[in-house]
């Protein structure tokens, strides 16, 4: 019989730092700036990247400063994921709390950390830093939901 996976077996709120941060597969979708409607809540996403995420990576520069460099940074935790209501359809936080199964292109599942991009889930080649993005009611995308 396998050892089944950690993120079969564990709740969010009792896995480890490190089994916390792998269930990141490196889309950078919550790394795009959003728009929300304050009448209806409905949350809008945009092509435009925060100015420290490596476009070609899919990863934070700045990964353990961000909430410094950037104070409205959202930090991923199991309060966040049950919270917040724009994470990404295909997001494995989004898809552990639902009671759903990664997909097979999740670097967990895979075994490789290409296969997300290789998939197009990634923003990678579909969106630019906010420093060169002008006003955000223009960037609007369906494509992340």
């Amino acid at each position: 019989m396998s050892k089944r996976s950690f993120w079969v077996t564990k709740s969010l709120d009792e896995m480890s730092r490190d089994e916390w941060e792998s269930l990141c597969d490196g889309c950078a979708r919550c790394c795009l700036h959003k728009l929300e409607d304050e009448d209806t809540d409905e949350v809008f996403y945009t092509d435009v990247a925060c100015r420290l995420l490596d476009m070609e990576n899919c990863r934070c520069t700045r990964y353990g400063e961000r909430k410094r460099l950037v104070p409205d940074c959202v930090v991923m935790s199991p309060e966040t994921v049950r919270r917040d209501n724009w994470l990404p359809s295909t997001c494995a936080y989004r898809l552990l709390r639902e009671g759903k199964e990664l997909y097979w292109w999740h670097p967990l599942v895979s075994g490789d950390v290409n296969t997300v991009h290789e998939a197009g889930i990634s923003v990678r080649g579909r969106a630019q830093s906010e420093r060169d993005a002008g006003q955000l009611e223009h960037r609007l995308v369906t494509w992340p939901q």
